[in-house]
């Protein structure tokens, strides 16, 4: 190939890729999850600070219906069933990347029966990520939307 070919085929996939960028259709899939035709890419944020691709992923909608109203409540601005909704998660566990402090906001998902806040909750981060833990801070996965 021609040194003005390669470089035309080189803008050319450049143009593709910002333009599948743009329109959302370069989101990372595995092999177990197969992108239809016709349907929009999962999303997922990436923050700045750290890497999320060590992260199981669940999809939004294979969560308690309560975290789905908490993601939407979360959406909307709440208003929030506990005060602690929306303040600074500080991360004290290490188990999401290392960001700054105030990166992190954690929310209540309600726990049927539960007497208290209950253990499950969403971490947003700044960048748009969505963590869901089931196990008070034990153990995350990522939320896909």
């Amino acid at each position: 190939m021609s040194n003005f070919a390669a470089k035309a085929a080189n803008a050319l996939l450049a143009v593709l890729l910002t333009t599948l960028g743009v329109l959302g259709l370069t989101a990372t899939a595995s092999a177990a999850t197969p992108i239809e035709y016709g349907t929009a890419a999962p999303t997922l944020a990436q923050p700045a600070c750290g890497n999320t691709s060590s992260y199981t992923r669940v999809a939004l909608s294979s969560l308690p219906s309560q975290a789905n109203d908490t993601y939407r409540l979360i959406r909307s601005g709440g208003p929030f069933p506990y005060p602690q909704d929306g303040t600074v998660f500080q991360n004290r566990e290490h188990l999401l990347p290392a960001c700054s402090t105030g990166y992190y906001h954690e929310y209540t998902v309600v726990t049927p029966g539960s007497g208290d806040r209950g253990a499950r909750r969403i971490i947003t981060g700044r960048a748009g990520e969505y963590f869901y833990t089931a196990d008070h801070y034990a153990s995350f996965r990522l939320i896909t939307v």
